[in-house]
């Protein structure tokens, strides 16, 4: 068996380790492998797994010897629920991993399919923690990391800011400092951070969320046009927007529960449990792929990717209310 311990550096190594349920941590854990691998061989093929795919025998095929020798990178989501053939299967090729192939397991962690991981780490995977973040101090960590990553400084008091301006959500969090680091030179400072994420400003770019969310989308224009006449950065926008639809997703596939219970499973709090669950009625799974869809081509546009921020905006708005509507069969 593989026993040398593989380096945390090593993103080409023969196999990846990334445990945890955070799955922000999760998919950057996925994205280092593959743009190291593509950086190597720009024709990397990347097959993207989840349990039921990889059915015993699978794996066998999807690493034998390919007619163009190509580099794969293959990513293993929810290793944990593996079927025991399975974890049969990707045990024995840990004794043996292939040369160019990048076997990316990404296991929640705890009892379940413990064997597997176990295993992993016996062969020398490279580990990547992934752990959920369940404390304010936390968050505040991640803050401050998300800025050094990026090469930007940002005063504690920012960072305190970010934190309770967004939340819990370490996706948000990542977002308004990439949003702030593209828009502001400089070092960030709390002044920057309540210009964009609190006052005024975060009022009247969640009002134009909540308007579109539910569905009314002459309300929602009409809030959008007051916004952007009062100085309301449309990065802003774009951003009150995917939270309020990832609100949405996030919900409706959560357990049910008293708003106690599930705030604590989302990292939102109870109010908003109330208010997601009335502005959800209308939504479908599809719709909820088409707002995001819809809204990260108005976050490219008002960054720089087109000629008209307002009218991508606008676009996205309507794009987001129609989207609210297709359970109810609207247009």
């Amino acid at each position: 068996m593989a026993t040398r311990k593989t380096s945390p550096d090593d993103l080409l190594g023969p196999v990846t380790l990334a445990v945890g349920q955070e799955d922000l941590l999760l998919d950057r854990a996925v994205q280092e492998v593959v743009a190291a691998a593509r950086a190597a061989d720009a024709d990397t093929d990347v097959r993207d797994l989840t349990p039921d795919q990889l059915q015993p025998g699978a794996l066998a095929e999807l690493t034998s010897p390919s007619l163009f020798a190509e580099r794969k990178v293959l990513v293993v989501r929810n290793a944990q629920d593996l079927s025991a053939d399975t974890v049969k299967d990707v045990k024995a090729y840990l004794d043996d991993p292939i040369e160019d192939i990048s076997l990316v397991l990404l296991h929640a962690g705890g009892a379940k399919g413990k064997g597997l991981l176990d295993a992993a780490r016996k062969a020398g995977a490279r580990e990547v923690a992934c752990p959920k973040t369940t404390k304010p101090a936390e968050r505040l960590t991640f803050v401050r990391q998300e800025f050094r990553r990026v090469g930007r400084s940002a005063t504690p008091e920012a960072c305190q800011a970010l934190v309770d301006a967004i939340g819990s959500d370490l996706r948000e969090l990542a977002s308004a400092v990439s949003q702030l680091t593209s828009d502001v030179d400089g070092t960030i400072d709390e002044a920057v951070v309540g210009r964009y994420y609190t006052g005024r400003a975060e009022a009247s770019s969640f009002n134009v969320a909540d308007r579109a969310v539910e569905g009314r989308a002459a309300e929602a224009l009409e809030a959008l046009r007051w916004s952007l006449s009062t100085g309301v950065a449309p990065v802003l926008i774009t951003s009150a927007l995917a939270q309020g639809v990832r609100a949405i997703g996030k919900l409706s596939s959560a357990r049910g529960g008293r708003p106690a219970d599930l705030a604590r499973e989302l990292g939102m709090p109870p109010w908003k449990i109330d208010r997601v669950r009335q502005q959800m009625r209308g939504w479908t799974p599809d719709g909820v792929s088409l707002a995001l869809r819809a809204i990260a081509e108005a976050d490219a546009g008002v960054k720089g990717g087109g000629d008209d921020p307002e009218y991508a905006l606008e676009k996205a708005v309507v794009a987001v209310a129609r989207a609210a509507r297709l359970r109810q069969g609207g247009a």
